[in-house]
């Protein structure tokens, strides 16, 4: 122990001795540490956004979207223009996909909100019950739907924080549950507000939406008998294949689909924006390994080089030392000692460097960041690692130096 602390005090005294040379000799190596915490912890802050916004959508949701329409000439509408899915379909996999736990159709409508002398454009929403479950959106006053509201085609709603804010931010602490509104000219009681939950990760306010029974949307506002989409939460991640196998399967049949014909609905899962996301971190991180190496590898190169240049500065003290009885594995491990600390304060200050940049993007860009602790570790180690593999041959070669000759370079 004390030999090994010995060695790193004579390696840090040897450093020491050309501090701006040691500094530009480890400059490749703070980049790339500094270039690997920096992005590592931007990307994880991302993905994470990114999956918990994918959790505030709900619980192993599925959508079920229509699909696409083939017009005259083999030209194609786009998504969402077959408009193939209908309250019926709806009520048909509620009642026979056995998996799931929750079903909400889906209408949307835009339009006006107007309170008072106070008016909203917003999106309107219409849902039945089951729809604050699968997005587990819990409400902050009032009360849900009921099923009569839904059946009836009641012209109630449930706002959302933002058109609150608009509609009834000049009247003080007036309670929203229970006042009238006008939507399109006809008035609606508001029976509920939601729960706020901010923006998701496509930048848009989720709290800029006001719900409607869906079968009131249909009927008295859009005017359209066919569905927007269909909402379904599984009854866990494990079964969410299983489900969508069954959607698929009672959807077709419904739809009269022959086989091999292509579906006229999309169905996607959490799974499929959770792959997304996980599929771009992983290009992500191999792009960053492949700057960071560039970057660790003219660092590694400096170091040897500086390392040659020391050994050949030194040739005298090498021979020195060899006369006075040293062996040349001393010789070679106080020249390797010197390489990994100068590496690993490279990468010491590379860590440093990259977290506060990490904080300064936060800071200035509000962009989420997570520091990750691993990421750090494996810099740190992979730096050290550095000066072994790239002081290895001039330390090499100094112990190698035959003490006769060295004692005579001059």
């Amino acid at each position: 122990m004390m030999r090994l602390w010995l060695m790193l005090r004579v390696a840090l005294r040897a450093i020491a001795r050309n501090k701006m040379r040691s500094g530009l000799t480890v400059l490749g190596i703070i980049i790339g540490v500094a270039a690997v915490i920096t992005m590592v912890a931007i990307g994880e802050g991302a993905s994470s956004s990114v999956q918990s916004q994918i959790a505030s959508m709900g619980d192993s949701v599925i959508n079920i979207f229509p699909g696409s329409m083939m017009g005259p000439g083999g030209h194609h509408g786009g998504a969402g223009s077959a408009a193939s899915l209908v309250e019926e379909d709806a009520e048909a996999l509620k009642a026979r996909v056995t998996s799931i736990k929750a079903l909400s159709p889906i209408a949307n409508a835009g339009g006006q909100i107007v309170f008072g002398n106070q008016n909203w454009a917003t999106q309107f929403v219409g849902v039945s019950p089951d729809f604050l479950t699968i997005r587990s959106w819990s409400l902050s006053q009032g009360s849900n739907f009921s099923d009569s509201a839904i059946r009836s085609a009641a012209k109630v709603c449930i706002l959302g924080q933002t058109v609150v804010d608009n509609l009834f931010g000049d009247y003080g602490d007036q309670d929203p549950v229970g006042q009238t509104v006008r939507i399109n000219r006809m008035p609606f009681t508001v029976i509920g507000v939601l729960a706020r939950k901010g923006q998701n990760s496509w930048g848009r306010d989720q709290d800029d939406t006001v719900l409607i029974p869906y079968t009131t949307v249909m009927k008295k506002i859009s005017g359209r008998t066919r569905l927007s989409m269909i909402l379904a939460s599984a009854t866990s991640m494990d079964v969410i294949p299983q489900a969508t196998e069954e959607m698929t399967q009672i959807l077709r049949a419904r739809h009269r689909l022959p086989p091999g014909e292509e579906d006229d609905f999309t169905v996607r899962t959490q799974q499929d924006l959770a792959d997304v996301v996980g599929s771009t971190a992983r290009v992500m991180r191999i792009l960053l390994a492949a700057i960071a190496s560039i970057s660790l590898l003219v660092g590694g190169i400096g170091i040897m080089n500086i390392m040659l240049v020391s050994v050949t500065e030194r040739t005298r003290e090498i021979g020195t030392r060899l006369a006075v009885g040293a062996k040349g594995w001393h010789v070679m491990m106080q020249f390797l000692s010197e390489s990994v600390v100068l590496a690993t304060l490279g990468g010491l200050a590379g860590v440093a460097l990259g977290i506060a940049a990490a904080k300064l993007v936060a800071l200035f860009a509000r962009w989420p960041i997570v520091i990750s602790p691993q990421a750090t570790a494996v810099a740190l180690v992979f730096a050290a690692a550095i000066g072994v593999f790239f002081g290895y041959w001039p330390a090499r070669k100094a112990s190698r130096l035959d003490p006769i000759e060295a004692l005579r370079y001059e």
